[in-house]
Order: C-alpha cells, then sequence, then structure tokens
C-alpha cells in the first residue's frame, strides 16, 4: 500500500463506497489522508457515571436492572458526556405511534448505572450484547422515564483499557468530523483513515523547505498530517491546522509568483506612450478625468512602454470610469501600428462596449468590429462612421490581415479561428486572470504576447489581491467622477413597503426608471419534493411572481419588464434595449444585471431579499443607479429579523466605498463569494486563511524567498513536484 494506490485497492471500501468517494474528488490514498476534518468533536473527558447523574434514586426497574441515576438540578441538559462501562441489557422495540425503531440498553461502571437510548438504529442489537465493554459519547436529555444518553456515538472496548481509552476511535477522544456526502459518514471516514495513517503516515514526503518549517514554526508533515486527523489536544490540532493552511496558502503564492515569473520571461511589444496623442483624445472628452484615472491611464501606458507583457488590474467601482482608461491604452497602441481586442462576459455587455468605445473613438478614424457568438459589426471611418452589418469571414480576414483596429466581443474572440495580425493589448472585463498560453494563442507566437489588462467592478480584499491575483501588478481607481450625488440607501421593513410603492410611483411618472432584482426565477417545487437547498429558497421572491405582482397588482398604470439569464441572447438584448430607450418604466430581474448594464435614466434600485446577497453583491446593484447628477435611491426589502442582517445591511447603508465593503464583506461571508474563487478549487483550510493578512504575507515572504534563491526549484525537487500536483487540483486561470 503507497500514497498513490487507487481507492478501489483499499481493504475495506467496497464498490458503492469507491463511487461516493470519487464523488467527492477522492481517488487515492492520498487523496483520503489529505480530505481533512471541517470541525471536532471533543469527547476526550471520560467520566463516571456518578458524575453524570450525583443524585442517586430508586426508578422503575427493567429485568435486573440496577439502581440508576436520576439527574440532579445542578446538571445541564443536551450537555455533551463520554463514559466507559458494561452492558447489563440491550433491547430494541417499535413505538406504535410514530413507527420508531427504539433500542435502548442500560450501562453500567462502577459508580453506577445508566440508560442509553438509540432511535432508528435496529442494527445495534446485534452489534452490542450484553457483558461488551463500551465507550459511548452523546448528549444528556429527559424523558417520561427519566434521564438517559441519547444517540451516543459507541465504540467496543476492552475491560482493560486504560482509563481515559487512548486507542478509541470514534469516542473517548477529540473526534474529527468530516466534509460528508449521502451514504458516506465521518465514522465509516475514521474507521478507513486511521489504519491507513498508522501505516504510512512516515512515508508522506515533506514538500516543504526545512528552514520555511523552521522559520515559521510548523508542525513536520508526518506529525500534522496524524494531529489533523486524531489530535492528542485541542491545541495540536490548532498547530496542525496552522501547518496546512501555511502549506496551502504557499502553494498558491508559489504557483501566481511562478506564473509572474514565466511571463516577465515572455516578449512583447514595446508600445511608446504618445502623449501629445493622449492629450488630444482628453481634452475632447465630454467630462474630466479625475487623479485617480489620470493615475491609473499613466501606470497602463507606462507598462505598455516596456518589452515584457502588462498584466495589470484595473480596480473601480461601478461608474468610476475604468472603460474610459482602457480606450486610452487602446488607442495608443493602435496609433503605434497594433491591434487591441476588447473581451467582455456576456453579449449584452460586449455590445454596450462596442457602442461605448466607438463613440469615444469617433474623431480618430478607427475599424473597430463588434464579434459575438450570433452578430458581428463593423464600424469604419470609410463608412461614414456607420454601424454595419459584416459577414464573419470578411472580419476574420481583416482581423487576420491586421486591419481592424479593435476587435470587442465576447468568448468568441479566442476561437482557433480569431486570428490577428498585429495583435498589442488584450482587455477583458470581469475576468480577472488570462493565461500565459491564451494569450499566445491570440498572438499566434509562443514567445511573444500581448500585453493584458483587465477590468474588474468587484473591489477585491487585500488578502485576495496577494494570493490568487499575485501574478497580477494592481491599478485602483478609488474616486468617483464629479457631480455624482451619494446614492441613498435605505432598509425598507413589511409595514413600510407602502410607502416605499408610493414613492417609486412617482418617480416612474416624474420619468424617472426603476430597478428591481430577486434573487431566484423559478417558483420553488411542491414542499414535499424540495432539498435542503430549496428551502432555503423557498421564501425567496421569484422574478417570475414579482413580474406578475408588480405588473398587474402594485404598478398597472406602468410598464413592467421581466429579465432574466434562462432567456435567449435577442430576447434579452431586446429587453434591455427596450429599458434603456425608455420604453419600459420598470425592470424586474436577477442578477444578470450586476456587470456592466448602463442606463443613466435609472434612479431608483429595489432589492427584494438583500440578506441573500453579499456586501460587494448588493454594492455592485447600486452602482447600476446613480449614474446621472439626478438624486438616485437604493431600496433594501428583508424579511429577516436576524442581527447579523442588520449589522450587514446598515454596513451598506453607510459606506460609499466598494473597497471597504469588500473587506468587511470578506469578513463576514469568506472568500469563497468573491469573483468565482470557490470554483477555483482551493481547499477549505486555505479558502479560510484567506481572511489572515498576517500569514498570507508571511507565505508570500517565503514563497519569494525560495524563487529568488531557486527560480526554476532545481534545488527543491518535491516542491516542484507538489507545485505540479497542485496545479492539477487548484485551476486559478
Amino acid at each position: 500500500m503507497t500514497l498513490s494506490t487507487p481507492i478501489e485497492e483499499v481493504p475495506r471500501v467496497g464498490l458503492i463506497y469507491q463511487k461516493r468517494l470519487k464523488k467527492m474528488g477522492i481517488k487515492t490514498v492520498e487523496d483520503l489522508l489529505f480530505h481533512f476534518p471541517r470541525r471536532y468533536e471533543d469527547f476526550s473527558n471520560i467520566v463516571p457515571i456518578a458524575e453524570v447523574y450525583p443524585v442517586r434514586t430508586q426508578e422503575k426497574k427493567l429485568k435486573n436492572q440496577p439502581k440508576l441515576l436520576r439527574l440532579s438540578k445542578g446538571m445541564k441538559i443536551n450537555q455533551r458526556y463520554c463514559i466507559q462501562g458494561k452492558i447489563l441489557e440491550i433491547d430494541t422495540t417499535r413505538t406504535w405511534k410514530k413507527r420508531m425503531f427504539l433500542t435502548q440498553a442500560i450501562v453500567e461502571d462502577k459508580t453506577g448505572a445508566m440508560k442509553v437510548i438509540w432511535f432508528n438504529q435496529p442494527y445495534l442489537s446485534n452489534a452490542l450484547k450484553p457483558d461488551d465493554y463500551v465507550c459511548l459519547a452523546g448528549e444528556v436529555s429527559v424523558g417520561k422515564d427519566g434521564a438517559y444518553l441519547s444517540n451516543p456515538a459507541y465504540e467496543k472496548i476492552s475491560p482493560r483499557d486504560s482509563f481515559p481509552g487512548t486507542k478509541l476511535t470514534h469516542t473517548g477522544r477529540i473526534i474529527p468530523v468530516y466534509p460528508e456526502t449521502v451514504g458516506l459518514s465521518s465514522r465509516w471516514l475514521r474507521y478507513i483513515i486511521k489504519p491507513l495513517l498508522e501505516r504510512l503516515k512516515d512515508e508522506i514526503p515533506e514538500p516543504l523547505p526545512e528552514e520555511i518549517i523552521k522559520e515559521n514554526k510548523l508542525l513536520p508533515i508526518h506529525q500534522a498530517i496524524w494531529q489533523i486527523h486524531f489530535p492528542d489536544s485541542i491545541k495540536l490540532s490548532e498547530k496542525a491546522q496552522k501547518r496546512f493552511s501555511f502549506e496551502e496558502l504557499f502553494f498558491i503564492e508559489l504557483f501566481v509568483l511562478r506564473e509572474r515569473q514565466k511571463l516577465n520571461q515572455k516578449k512583447s511589444t514595446a508600445i511608446p506612450l504618445n502623449l501629445k496623442l493622449i492629450q488630444r483624445f482628453v481634452k475632447i472628452l465630454p467630462f474630466k478625468l479625475t487623479n485617480a484615472q489620470k493615475k491609473s491611464s499613466w501606470q497602463v501606458l507606462k507598462d505598455l512602454e516596456k518589452s515584457r507583457p502588462m498584466s495589470r488590474l484595473l480596480e473601480g467601482d461601478v461608474g468610476s470610469g475604468k472603460t474610459v482608461v482602457a480606450v486610452i491604452a487602446c488607442l495608443n497602441t493602435i496609433k503605434a501600428g497594433y491591434q487591441a481586442a476588447f473581451m467582455a462576459p456576456t453579449e449584452i455587455l460586449a455590445k454596450q462596449h462596442f457602442q461605448e468605445v466607438s463613440k469615444l473613438l469617433e474623431d480618430f478614424k478607427l475599424n473597430i468590429a463588434l464579434l459575438t457568438g450570433k452578430e458581428d459589426k463593423w464600424k469604419s471611418p470609410k463608412l461614414k462612421n456607420e454601424n454595419i452589418e459584416i459577414s464573419r469571414q470578411k472580419l476574420l480576414e481583416k482581423t487576420m490581415n491586421g486591419e481592424m483596429d479593435i476587435l470587442i466581443g465576447t468568448h468568441a474572440l479566442i476561437q482557433d479561428k480569431v486570428k490577428f495580425g498585429k495583435l498589442g493589448l488584450v482587455i477583458l472585463d470581469e475576468q480577472h486572470r488570462f493565461g500565459v498560453e491564451q494569450r499566445a494563442k491570440l498572438s499566434r507566437q509562443k514567445d511573444f504576447i500581448p500585453h493584458f489588462l483587465s477590468m474588474t467592478a468587484t473591489p477585491i480584499p487585500r488578502t485576495l489581491a496577494l494570493t490568487i491575483y499575485g501574478d497580477l501588478d494592481l491599478s485602483l481607481i478609488d474616486e468617483m467622477p464629479k457631480g455624482r450625488k451619494k446614492i441613498i440607501t435605505q432598509l425598507i421593513k413589511d409595514n413600510e413597503r407602502e410607502n416605499a410603492y408610493d414613492f417609486i410611483r412617482k418617480e416612474a411618472k416624474s420619468g424617472r426608471q426603476i430597478f428591481v432584482i430577486c434573487p431566484r426565477i423559478e417558483k420553488p417545487e411542491a414542499k414535499d419534493k424540495r432539498s435542503e437547498k430549496e428551502l432555503y429558497w423557498a421564501d425567496v421572491k421569484a422574478v417570475e411572481e414579482e413580474f406578475e405582482k408588480l405588473s398587474e397588482k402594485v404598478f398597472p398604470e406602468l410598464k413592467v419588464a421581466m429579465l432574466h439569464g434562462k432567456m435567449k441572447p435577442k430576447e434579452k438584448e431586446k429587453i434591455m434595449l427596450d429599458f434603456k430607450n425608455k420604453k419600459t418604466d420598470i425592470l424586474v430581474s436577477t442578477s444578470v444585471i450586476e456587470v456592466g448594464i448602463d442606463v443613466p435614466n435609472a434612479a431608483v434600485m429595489m432589492i427584494e431579499g438583500a440578506e441573500r446577497f453579499g456586501l460587494a453583491q448588493l454594492h455592485q446593484f447600486r452602482g447600476r443607479v446613480g449614474r446621472s447628477k439626478t438624486q438616485s435611491y437604493c431600496f433594501l426589502f428583508t424579511d429577516s429579523h436576524a442581527k447579523k442582517t442588520f449589522q450587514r445591511l446598515k454596513a451598506l447603508m453607510s459606506s460609499e466605498n466598494g473597497f471597504e465593503l469588500a473587506e468587511k464583506d470578506l469578513e463576514i461571508r469568506g472568500p469563497g463569494d468573491f469573483s468565482g474563487v470557490r470554483q477555483w478549487g482551493i481547499p477549505d483550510l486555505a479558502m479560510a486563511s484567506l481572511k489572515n493578512i498576517h500569514l498570507v504575507e508571511k507565505t508570500r515572504n517565503s514563497a519569494k524567498e525560495i524563487l529568488d534563491q531557486d527560480p526554476a526549484l532545481k534545488k527543491h525537487p518535491l516542491l516542484l513536484q507538489k507545485l505540479g500536483r497542485f496545479r492539477e487540483r487548484v485551476h486559478l486561470e
């Protein structure tokens, strides 16, 4: 048996369990050993029965039952206890009313005896017999016949075992509780993992260099792997978690820093700064650039001058003016004789960028094209700057010949058929990473890749910026254009709903438009068919229901439209266009409007079920209004009375700064809700540790020191090998 042994060859793991393990991504013994507990139950304090029930009184007897111990006034109901003793009797019966199996036993030690009850576990009558010695851990409950130990974890022991038992697995110690799936319990996992650990823990290679372990006072791997599964104390479990948290973060840092290193070895076109051109562009803008826009533009333009590829992330709140910075970079690139690619996540946003970029660059006689899955357009100075339909073949030919200056589109841009003649710059909106291989594919050269600028309206907390975005340089647009009024944000309670509706009606009649956001599309299924997750959403406003209610009952005199992600692209586009052209007053939508929709006339954002969204997402929604000089409003509707909900929503009400809110959101909800982080396969320990800026900085410094001394990791073959496996498991691109 080795670490690479497939789970099919592990003793006591049958076909059914193999399928369940693979469902959780566990394919080898190593995967199994690195499937860490998510929490622990402390059953290490084994007490005499007399300490559980200190007052002795005679109760109703079963057969040869000894004196049972009644719960005293001082003891807590539902408190957990762990006891050891001999089973005097055990029997299973079935209740008539609830048709439930009750397995009842009497367990005795030297100090007394107590009743034990298991519910719906009739097999225990065969597994446990009179005269068996057991260790039991569970809660104390009280029924008609007095107190008893309820549904305890159990384990057979030898009467000669020391007190407390040291060889125990499921009781009598600190017990690991694992992430589970249907039919795969923590008890079964402990049963399988423990003998494998005993056999293989000393064979697990230590991937971390010795100097890092010493410097950061980490447990060595053979000790840490045991203590994270079967800790001798809570303190040792914390030390083991610290070691593996450090290790996971260290490998993330090592990965992103090596990506940066690999990028720096590539070549890119040095695009000189054409200052007169940029000054001319800025002068004809219908607005004045903010200082943050100027600073970010300068950082981007100076990066373009270098012969190594730019790799920069431009962060800024909704409406802060990121697109203008991107257009400045495009203009400078094109006038130097190169092309730019501009990619957006949705067709709606791609078309919006096409219109906005075309308008901003109207005076510079450029060929700008739109390429999406369904539509191709071309704006040419030869055609009086009009947008015309163009065949896909002709568009691709012009792009390959270098005639198209800017190609704007969705992911259709990275299809094999799309080839650029002289690509100098790639801009991505709301997709923060674009790998070296993808860039090389776009430019058709392996050793020459274009510059890269990513834009996001989701402010990224500092810890995430240092880890999973550590290969990108950051530019921040942390101020809004002048003249914008602060959006008035209010929490609307049930008894204030009608007043809010009246206000919205007045705004609509004065010519302003309203967004209404709901967290769900369909109505939930019938109650008896819903899963736990669906039950959670049961009281959430469905878009269809809300649309029906608002259009027929609340605002029958207004024009109400509905938008959600399951609609066809053409249908979505028409609905958005009608809303933008003021043909509808209210748009009821899911979070599909979170990214990029620009409707300056919208003055009210109404969010149903506001507690279901993270702070960063709520801030994004709020940013869809307030895009003109007119006063705008954001109404947060919630049925929740939880204290935490009010804390979160009040934080949004009192703050305009998305960066500050992102930090609060990270603190409250964790990093998994940021920018697809959860989809990257980052382990839970590392995910939790992304809140810890001190630990993040330590791991980054350690990774940097290693790479400074050994860039190719030739002196650290184990580190290189583990990094390769880490890359397969965690997909950061």
